[in-house]
């Protein structure tokens, strides 16, 4: 089964809602509420976030766009950051019970999945330099890619944020997981201000 329900089901995007990512995808802006959403689930001020890549069914982030280079001038490689709690500890769980070594010998036997593989190391790759070309990170990606599995975590914050049919790995992660935003939020933040309750709610086709 897709396990991808929230891309599906989540809060809507509208014009006002979108931000280009200089890849020609597009992220949601973030508003006051995500940024103290995303601050709850990291447990830390967030550095660097571009956008919301994809939300939960509740609404919160479930992974951000992170710059390419940090506010301090810090390279980072990681575009695509997974925030929601319950689907860390979902990850970190099946980390520890050999999915990854699983999927290093599917790739190793399954040349389409290998390639495929591979083509998600080259597109995270051509999405992050539209936004800013880094040279020391330049052919750097995440996860492991091209050839290694060695962060679920991140692979599967690039299946959420790009879709089905992109990452293998980060796919068959979350159809392994299966729908982990059953239980709501993982974190509770509330908006300021009316201002800011109608910028959260914006596109909510509810």
């Amino acid at each position: 089964p897709d396990m991808l329900g929230p891309q599906r089901c989540g809060p809507a995007q509208n014009d006002e809602q979108r931000a280009e990512d200089g890849a020609g995808g597009t992220m949601e802006r973030l508003t006051e509420q995500d940024e103290r959403a995303v601050e709850a689930q990291l447990q830390r001020p967030p550095r660097g976030l571009l956008g919301v890549a994809r939300r939960c069914p509740c609404g919160l982030p479930a992974a951000v766009a992170t710059a390419p280079r940090l506010p301090d001038g810090t390279p980072f490689p990681t575009m695509y950051y997974l925030t929601c709690r319950r689907l860390n500890a979902a990850l970190s769980t099946l980390e520890s019970q050999g999915f990854m070594r699983e999927q290093a010998a599917v790739l190793e036997a399954d040349q389409d999945a290998a390639a495929d593989y591979r083509a998600a190391h080259a597109r995270y790759i051509e999405e992050r330099a539209a936004v800013e070309d880094v040279p020391v990170i330049a052919g750097v990606s995440a996860g492991g890619m091209p050839d290694r599995v060695k962060c679920l975590h991140a692979l599967v914050a690039q299946s959420l944020a790009s879709g089905p049919g992109v990452n293998p790995v980060g796919d068959a992660a979350l159809d392994d997981i299966g729908p982990w935003w059953e239980p709501g939020p993982c974190v509770e933040t509330a908006p300021h201000g009316p201002d800011e309750s109608r910028r959260s709610h914006a596109g909510r086709s509810d």
